[in-house]
């Protein structure tokens, strides 16, 4: 008589319910993913029109300080129109400045057509195909969607009431918009500025 001798094996598979688990695991990490990427893709296609903005931004501040610095304007003159001062209220669109040299003041001025750049709101010339500028594949990038506004206040003396009447705070604000999106994208610099140089 032979004896059946049962074999119990070491080796056991997965159960379905530990196959469902480590499927939804896994799907959970490649959203978060491809989540990722597309969060990196929509900010490497706005990155060019951001720097542009916080450039803007920065030249227009920069251009203010010089002013006053190399008396073209004086001090009660930065300000805006509302209020006496050169400087327009809300936003506008980016134009060139001028003679009297500084932005977003009456005498602004559109931009004249230069080289594969057109009349109009203020244009940069890009790099074409070969990735060197003043060759004829140059493109133009035209900002007409961008608006830059510049705001300034008095600064208040330490006890919260009193105008400090030497110093001023200046909020320059630039922002563009592309077609499909919900809101503009905004960079702003404060800085204050004094009656001394």
């Amino acid at each position: 008589m032979m004896r059946r001798q049962s074999v119990t094996s070491a080796q056991r598979g997965f159960t379905l319910i530990e196959t469902l688990i480590a499927i939804a695991i896994i799907s959970i990490g490649l959203l978060t993913l491809v989540a990722t990427f597309a969060t990196a893709i929509n900010a490497t296609q706005s990155s060019q029109e951001d720097l542009i903005t916080r450039q803007k931004a920065l030249e227009t501040m920069e251009s203010i300080y010089t002013a006053r610095n190399t008396q073209q304007i004086n001090f009660n003159q930065i300000a805006n129109i509302s209020v006496g001062g050169i400087f327009t209220d809300g936003p506008t669109q980016l134009l060139s400045a001028g003679p009297d040299g500084l932005v977003n003041t009456a005498d602004d001025i559109p931009f004249a057509a230069s080289g594969v750049c057109p009349a109009g709101p203020e244009c940069i010339v890009l790099p074409g195909g070969d990735g060197v500028l003043g060759t004829a594949d140059d493109k133009p990038l035209q900002l007409s969607n961008f608006t830059r506004q510049i705001q300034i206040f008095p600064v208040l003396e330490a006890d919260g009431v009193t105008i400090n009447p030497n110093l001023k705070q200046i909020v320059v604000t630039v922002s563009y918009s592309k077609s499909g999106w919900a809101q503009s994208r905004v960079y702003q610099v404060t800085g204050l500025i004094s009656a001394f140089r």
